[in-house]
């Protein structure tokens, strides 16, 4: 461990006590085969049960494995932001501790990273949904991320995947973006994305999750459609503001022959206002994208 690792592995733990032991052995045994240098770090977030003793119990057994212990709940954003910045690695790998995605398959993406240096960022891509309120769920995240893809302008087959790998080197920019709950691998997609930075997406399988599931429909998902917004309005506003404002540009114009057509020389007071607001929006979409092209990133 004196040597800085090729490849590290943010693995957040949050009551995870009866199979977070059982994610470290198979995450280990997969970098151990691989051959590539590596550390494990195992982030317990404030556990109110006993994650963090059971690991402080196995760190023997795992000389790669590190653990950093938080004294208050940061969420998983937070985790993985904290993580990313004290990697060692060239390559960071973000994962799950419940038990849903394939980490024995963390190897492959670090190998696509390695073969090929024109890809910045590998994305285990769901081919199945087995999380929790499933019928709500599976037609939501559809929406959220056919609204992402058309406001991104590419594919994307899975927006919020837990399990990546990326090089440090490139997401460290994007770090200080990432918001502390669930919503922060939306957000680390979409950075790269709307810099031109080339993803891959491997399809993986998905399991029934362990444990009990820490997503809140209602709220999550109104943070992931937030975040989406967000994350376009500041790498490129235009994509947002400029087609609303043209709608009411446009439908302000067509009410005007409407109103002229029907009383010679007059116009409706909400001809008017929907006019003025299509203006207005797309003044502050230009002086949104003139701060956006004027940043030194």
């Amino acid at each position: 461990m004196d040597e800085a690792p090729y490849v590290t592995i943010v693995l957040p733990c949050y009551n995870e006590q009866d199979h977070v032991i059982d994610e470290v052995d198979r995450i280990c045994k997969a970098m151990d085969s691989s051959g590539y240098t590596y550390e494990l770090v195992a982030v317990d977030d404030c556990s109110t049960d006993s994650t963090l003793a059971r690991l402080q119990e196995a760190v023997s057994r795992y000389p790669n494995m590190r653990i950093r212990a938080f004294h208050r709940n940061g969420g998983s954003g937070t985790v993985r932001r904290i993580g990313t910045q004290e990697a060692r690695g060239e390559i960071v790998v973000w994962t799950d501790a419940d038990m849903t995605y394939p980490n024995e398959r963390i190897p492959e993406l670090v190998q696509l990273l390695e073969k090929d240096i024109t890809i910045d960022q590998v994305v285990g891509a769901r081919t199945s949904e087995e999380g929790s309120h499933k019928m709500l769920r599976v037609p939501a995240k559809w929406v959220i991320r056919k609204v992402a893809e058309r406001l991104a302008s590419q594919r994307i087959p899975d927006l919020n995947s837990g399990l990546r790998a990326f090089r440090k080197s490139v997401a460290r920019p994007y770090l200080r973006l990432l918001p502390p709950g669930f919503s922060c691998v939306t957000t680390i997609t979409l950075s790269f994305l709307m810099n031109q930075h080339d993803i891959y997406y491997l399809p993986i399988d998905y399991a029934k999750r362990a444990g009990t599931s820490k997503f809140s429909f209602i709220s999550d998902a109104y943070r992931y459609i937030l975040q989406v917004l967000r994350m376009i309005m500041y790498f490129n506003p235009l994509k947002v503001l400029m087609p609303l404002a043209l709608w009411l540009v446009g439908i302000g114009l067509a009410k005007a022959v409407y109103d002229n057509v029907k009383t010679p020389f007059y116009l409706a007071n909400n001809t008017i206002m929907i006019f003025m607001s299509g203006l207005i929006i797309a003044a502050v979409a230009l002086l949104a994208d003139l701060i956006v092209r004027s940043r030194g990133e």
